[in-house]
């Protein structure tokens, strides 16, 4: 008997689960419910597919980003990848720096400290994976800084949005700021596309080509750390994106598939964001601490600020 409701338990959850990604595909479901629908759904029914949603996520993330290159043109996004850049190397810079000073000042560990600011400073989870085996850093302190990264992610993409309207900012400095500010690419290409199309084509440009600036910063990691000869993780997928906007621009037959692309891509993200926030359970939350998301926050709504002022006096 005890079997039997376990099993019926099993199918309502893997069902519903399954009818809520459905649900996120349409165009019923904004970024941020997205996230949060999936937080609740975990919390309340568990997570059905628990061991595949990591992968699940990555790869869907990737195409989705690769996707949206579809809908760009080369010589607009040459031309915000060069309007951000100053932005980009400016915020990288004083936010490490920053990590730096703010997690002496908070006792953390030198390693830990400095993978929330690496998150934070240029594409969140990606950059802690990327910095990680630069630093030599364990497990625990991977899943911390991860955690502080995803928690703040899921504030920023409700948050956002809400902000950008109530200052009333453009399309063109909302994806900018998000680019900045934001750190996870999810998060950003999620609260850019609740904004408006200009926004999500700014803010996808320029935090990719933020990206990039993975590999300087892992290699700079590996140096200041003592750590030569560690493996750099590089963002390939970023290349994808380029070759897709490239085929948008200048490959005449592309024109007539590329909304659909687009549409479908735009569809797949709000799935992934669905995703991650499934997979950010409130144990992950608690298992934090204090010090790693004070420092988190600190960062954060310095560079949120700092860039925001940047941007509308620009």
């Amino acid at each position: 008997m005890e079997k039997s409701k376990t099993t019926k338990r099993e199918v309502f959850t893997k069902t519903g689960f399954i009818l809520a990604l459905v649900l996120c595909a349409t165009p019923y479901v904004s970024a941020p419910i997205a996230l949060v629908g999936g937080f609740l759904f975990t919390l309340f029914f568990g997570h059905p597919y628990a061991k595949l949603n990591h992968k699940a996520t990555n790869i869907l993330l990737k195409a989705s980003v690769v996707g949206l290159g579809f809908g760009m043109n080369v010589q607009s996004a040459l031309q915000v990848g060069r309007e951000g850049l100053g932005l980009t190397v400016a915020s990288i810079t004083t936010v490490l720096i920053l990590g730096y000073l703010v997690g002496g000042w908070l006792k953390m560990p030198r390693k830990s400290s400095h993978l929330v600011a690496s998150g934070t400073a240029i594409c969140g989870g990606s950059a802690i994976a990327a910095v990680a085996p630069a630093v030599n850093a364990s497990e625990k302190e991977i899943s911390v800084s991860l955690g502080v990264v995803f928690l703040l992610n899921a504030v920023a993409l409700v948050v956002f949005p809400f902000i950008g309207h109530l200052l009333g900012l453009s399309q063109h400095q909302f994806g900018l700021w998000s680019a900045i500010a934001i750190h996870d690419t999810s998060s950003v290409v999620g609260a850019a596309s609740a904004y408006g199309n200009e926004a999500l084509e700014v803010a996808t440009t320029v935090k990719l080509a933020r990206a990039l600036w993975i590999i300087p910063v892992s290699l700079l990691s590996a140096f200041l750390f003592k750590n030569k000869g560690k493996k750099i993780s590089i963002p390939w997928f970023i290349l994808f994106f380029i070759l897709a906007m490239l085929a948008n621009s200048y490959l005449p037959g592309i024109s007539t598939v590329a909304p659909a692309i687009t549409a479908i891509s735009k569809s797949a993200l709000v799935v992934t964001l669905f995703l991650i926030g499934a997979g950010l359970s409130v144990e992950k939350i608690k298992s934090v601490g204090w010090k790693p998301l004070i420092l988190g926050i600190i960062l954060w709504i310095t560079v949120s600020i700092l860039s925001l002022l940047v941007i509308m006096h620009y």
